[in-house]
């Protein structure tokens, strides 16, 4: 990922989302079945640390990336 690459700004309802969820809704992901593979090889970071949980609850201001592509969960 390049510094140029913008971060998007995914809204939500409510004041969290799991984060399998997540990179759906954020367009990070194509399918739910991608998500739990990225997930589970530590693929996906949130807020730079790896996390294996898919269920990992999200709330506003947390950052996700995967594949060098970053999205940040806002309200």
């Amino acid at each position: 990922m390049t510094d140029d690459e913008p971060m998007r700004d995914v809204p939500i309802d409510g004041d969290m989302i799991r984060l399998g969820q997540f990179l759906k809704l954020a367009d990070l992901i194509d399918t739910g079945g991608e998500g739990k593979i990225l997930i589970a090889s530590g693929d996906v970071t949130v807020n730079g640390e790896v996390d294996v949980r898919r269920g990992r609850q999200l709330h506003p201001g947390d950052v996700v990336e995967v594949l060098g592509r970053r999205a940040r969960v806002v309200s």
